[in-house]
């Protein structure tokens, strides 16, 4: 296969041996962030899931930083007692050398107590990831929701996307462009 042609990692091909090894690498770090996330997400370790993010990372449209995360990841997620974060199906396209964008799929479970209910959704991550200081780190992430309902009901598209206020959730399959065009042309 000619590598000038293969963008199935995305728009950047490495020119030498060196760098298409640091990509391999750079692929298998980025991996981890996703899958450590959800690791730390579930334990409730909050300084572990802060320190995968940009030092200056966005919260919201006014606060930036680890501490301002921090703050908001334990609000939310005090929302929950118990949650289960299954993540799979990363797909990682690499800029440059430096940076690269993701999808992330994710089957969640989550314990609330407000409700009375263990709740089953899924997830979809839009992340982008810059290397810092040698360390690859999530410098945005998007979150995207096909449903979130009571294990006992049955999942419908949209359902429960927005339980939590401050998510905002836009809710997927409709979120992405080639939805409405596949339909279009098939009916």
């Amino acid at each position: 296969m000619d590598r000038t042609t293969d963008r199935r990692l995305g728009p950047w091909t490495p020119a030498t041996l060196e760098e298409r090894l640091d990509r391999m690498e750079s692929y298998a770090a980025i991996q981890q962030l996703a899958s450590r996330y959800a690791r730390a997400l579930d334990a409730r370790d909050m300084d572990t899931v802060v320190s995968m993010f940009d030092p200056n990372v966005q919260v919201g449209s006014e606060r930036r930083g680890r501490e301002a995360l921090k703050e908001w990841m334990s609000a939310l997620m005090s929302q929950m007692r118990t949650s289960v974060h299954l993540v799979c199906n990363h797909v990682i396209d690499f800029h440059d050398a430096d940076r690269a964008s993701g999808v992330v799929y994710c089957r969640d479970e989550l314990e609330r107590p407000d409700t009375g209910e263990w709740s089953v959704g899924t997830i979809q991550y839009r992340d982008d990831y810059e290397r810092i200081d040698g360390e690859w780190c999530i410098t945005r992430r998007r979150l995207h929701r096909w449903y979130l309902v009571d294990a006992l009901d049955r999942p419908e598209p949209g359902k429960g996307v927005n339980a939590f206020a401050q998510m905002h959730e836009r809710p997927l399959p409709g979120a992405d462009a080639s939805w409405a065009a596949f339909w279009e042309r098939t009916e």
